[in-house]
């Protein structure tokens, strides 16, 4: 999503995407809540995404990529149903 942006240091940003996507993945995997997978996904999805959004001002291609890869890595390593 950050190829066709244009930076002054292009792969400084590429690497802190990277990262920054990376590190979502991790913090969705620690957190334990007793929502299902996907919401849980979906809510740190969303948050963490944010502060990249506002740095870029690109709100829509970011934000859209955490509220679907939130979800999906949220489902696949929690389950899709709520925590009984």
């Amino acid at each position: 999503m950050m190829l066709p942006m244009s930076f002054p240091d292009k792969s400084v940003a590429l690497s802190a995407a990277f990262v920054d996507r990376f590190a979502i993945g991790v913090v969705i995997g620690c957190v334990q809540l007793p929502w299902p997978g996907w919401a849980t996904g979906l809510t740190f999805g969303l948050l963490l995404s944010l502060p990249s959004a506002i740095i870029t001002k690109a709100y829509a291609p970011v934000l859209v990529v955490g509220a679907i890869g939130g979800p999906i890595i949220g489902g696949v390593i929690h389950g899709w149903l709520p925590r009984a």
